[in-house]
């Protein structure tokens, strides 16, 4: 989940750290969940029905359009799905494995090639690509007529959606170390919200200019691996309410029209978070769920009947909250306690992304490749 940016030079070091992170982490067994919780089947859903994208090696995160949902494979097709019926809108297969993407404002796609390049996607077809100077694991933002990709060496660049062209980049420095995974680069009015480490800031999405900065998460411990702090894809929004979790450290709640902090509270976790008027709820590293009240932080409810199971970041849907596993099982959990629901199975291998609600739609993506229709009846 480490890697360096930008700091070429130091590739040496950066290979040393990773086989020391990997023999610490196969060194004690992964903890094994307990048996699966009784559900109360208050809930009715129905699978209806399942198509195909190819493997996801990588959390790539689908966008959705009213009644239609965009998918990415990691070895580079991308498809628009109707959401009611599971047929392809369109499918095209790039020539080259996918990194980050895809996000969409339901004209115009876009996703980031593993070869450093945005590739605009329009009606089925290439509509331009642009070559990044940094890597990037978080999926273009397409808003305006613009696209916006954040890097890991924490620059927001703004590309003009019709020709690629660029407009302008905005750069913070920060520690040398950045996480491989997806960071939060959000709209919100006419605001661009971005995490630069610790800290999320407000850019003027027109020129790049800061309007505001606000730190979520602090960095701690001796040395570059536990200082390691960044914000992670997933916001809660409600009204001016902002909810961003910082990676491993914290949940914090911001007022962003005046980039003020309401909140902040210690959170164990690295997925990102989803909510509604009252609460906010996020899936912890133990994949331990807690619901966190909105106005004040204070926790409302924590289900730790789920834990160990790798669980994704949750999706607020009707009365309660969907979850993926790592063996391809969807948890429905009240809202109002966290009580299991309802439960049902894909394909049996892992969840990957955040499950999403397109129309009356719920879709999920699998590591094999399968992408599922659910529908509450």
């Amino acid at each position: 989940m480490i890697v360096f940016s930008n700091i070429w030079a130091r590739l040496t070091v950066m290979g040393a750290l990773a086989l020391t992170i990997a023999a610490c982490s196969s060194a004690p067994d992964k903890p094994q969940p307990a048996a699966l919780p009784t559900v109360t089947g208050q809930l009715a859903v129905q699978k209806v029905w399942a198509n195909s994208i190819g493997p996801v090696t990588t959390p790539l995160f689908a966008s959705v359009h009213g009644e239609q949902v965009a998918v990415a494979s990691t070895q580079g097709q991308v498809a628009l799905i109707n959401a009611t019926t599971g047929q392809d809108v369109w499918r095209i297969k790039l020539d080259t494995p996918i990194q980050a993407g895809v996000s969409g404002d339901g004209q115009r796609f876009a996703v980031i090639t593993q070869n450093n390049e945005v590739v605009a996607i329009e009606a089925g077809k290439v509509l331009w690509r642009y070559r990044l100077p940094a890597l990037s694991y978080t999926a273009p933002l397409v808003a305006g007529a613009r696209v916006f990709v954040l890097t890991a060496d924490r620059a927001v660049t703004a590309l003009d959606g019709a020709s690629g062209q660029k407009i302008w980049t905005q750069q913070r420095t920060g520690d040398p170390l950045v996480l491989q995974q997806a960071g939060l680069l959000i709209p919100f009015g006419d605001t661009l919200l971005a995490g630069w480490g610790g800290r999320l800031a407000s850019l003027n999405p027109n020129t790049g200019a800061v309007r505001w900065e606000t730190l979520v998460g602090s960095s701690r411990g001796t040395n570059e691996v536990e200082r390691l702090v960044d914000l992670v894809a997933g916001a809660s929004r409600f009204g001016n309410s902002v909810c961003v979790r910082a990676f491993q450290s914290a949940v914090s709640c911001v007022d962003a029209n005046r980039g003020t902090t309401l909140w902040t509270r210690p959170a164990q976790g690295h997925e990102g978070l989803d909510g509604d008027d009252n609460l906010v709820f996020g899936t912890e590293s133990d994949s331990k769920v807690v619901a966190w009240q909105r106005q004040s932080g204070q926790p409302a409810w924590t289900q730790e009947a789920l834990r160990f199971r790798g669980l994704t970041a949750p999706l607020v849907l009707g009365r309660s909250v969907v979850l993926g596993d790592d063996k391809g099982l969807l948890h429905f959990l009240s809202r109002q306690d966290g009580q299991p629901l309802q439960r049902l199975s894909t394909d049996g291998s892992a969840i990957v992304g955040k499950p999403v609600a397109a129309g009356q739609t719920l879709v999920v993506v699998t590591r094999t490749g399968g992408v599922f229709g659910f529908r509450p009846e």
